[in-house]
């Protein structure tokens, strides 16, 4: 398959009455796409965040994680909640519940490949059953006066690419927006994602499509748009260390061309206030392991350390045991000549 290269234009996207500001949306990861990072991918060119996904199990809501999931204080609209479940009417009762604490639009999750989602049939392992997908399409749309939308994947395996099948469910379900992973569920997040099939789906829906899989460059971006003629692109593990990309997947569909990568002072000023924000979210002790993965993600895309050196830059932060340490190692590490400092016998290394 040759992709097309041309940029696209930078256009905008309605889902019920919200118009989106651009075509480049952030994907929902669990453990990843929390109220901190969210909030930073908004600041930097997302034109549409989704959080982690909660469980439809009213019963669950308790639990400290599920309460921070939950958690869309202070976020501009539209706030969206994603549930997971496989029971029409639990999934139902969720929606409503969501939407009375102030979710603008419900997403529902077909997608999610983890076994502990699909050993209870829910996320992609619903595809199997096309019946129970239109019952549980059905009964929350119906459930709910805001916009629903859904997420899903190519098929359970490569034998029953069954997509086309569940997106024109959708629609006659009222669905308004449909986000496609271009992979089936089998291979999780393996091989390369393929887009002939969220082409396929595009040229018979009139709802908008959003292509997800393997959105990792802006020039990656232009070229799935102009190829399945997709109305979004939808960025999950590509932003992961580079909440940068929105901004300039927003940039090359505008312009045609890179925009400069980030300095090493924003890079600074982006990471510190980010490892603010997960301390204040999270408070100190859970924020400072939240914040490992982060900085870790960060590290990867810092193209002024080598694999080796990144390797033991990020055991160095992963041994510190609170926040000051960790912004002062930030403040080392974000600064000329870290390589050299850092790695040297003496520093933070043991």
């Amino acid at each position: 398959m040759t992709l097309n290269p041309s940029p696209a234009n930078i256009g905008s996207v309605a889902i019920g009455s919200f118009t989106l500001p651009n075509r480049v949306m952030l994907a929902p990861m669990a453990g990843v796409t929390d109220r901190p990072f969210r909030q930073l991918c908004r600041r930097l060119g997302a034109g549409w965040v989704v959080g982690e996904m909660v469980t439809a199990d009213p019963s669950l809501w308790h639990t400290r994680k599920s309460q921070l999931r939950m958690d869309h204080r202070g976020e501009p609209a539209p706030r969206v909640v994603q549930i997971a479940g496989g029971d029409a009417d639990m999934l139902a009762q969720a929606a409503r519940l969501n939407a009375e604490l102030g979710a603008q639009i419900i997403d529902i999750n077909m997608g999610c490949p983890a076994k502990k989602v699909c050993n209870k049939a829910a996320g992609s392992a619903l595809l199997r059953d096309e019946a129970l997908v239109a019952e549980i399409l059905d009964a929350v749309v119906a459930a709910v006066d805001i916009p629903v939308t859904l997420k899903i994947r190519t098929g359970w395996c490569a034998e029953s690419n069954n997509a086309l099948r569940i997106a024109r469910l959708a629609e006659s379900a009222g669905i308004q927006s449909l986000a496609v992973h271009g992979r089936h569920r089998q291979q999780r997040y393996t091989g390369q994602a393929e887009y002939d099939t969220i082409a396929e789906i595009k040229s018979h829906l009139s709802i908008p499509v959003i292509a997800n899989g393997d959105i990792t460059s802006p020039e990656k971006a232009a070229e799935v748009l102009a190829y399945t003629g997709a109305d979004a692109v939808m960025v999950g593990r590509g932003a992961q260390g580079n909440p940068w990309i929105f901004q300039q997947i927003n940039h090359y569909l505008q312009h045609g061309e890179r925009m400069a990568q980030p300095s090493l002072s924003e890079r600074h000023q982006v990471l510190h206030g980010h490892l603010e924000a997960l301390h204040a979210f999270y408070g100190n002790t859970m924020g400072v392991r939240i914040a490992r993965k982060h900085v870790g993600w960060y590290l990867n895309d810092d193209q002024r350390f080598t694999p080796p050196q990144q390797r033991a830059l990020k055991q160095q932060f992963n041994a510190l045991a609170s926040p000051e340490t960790q912004f002062d190692w930030i403040n080392d590490a974000m600064a000329p000549g870290a390589a050299t400092r850092l790695l040297a016998k003496g520093s933070y290394a043991a």
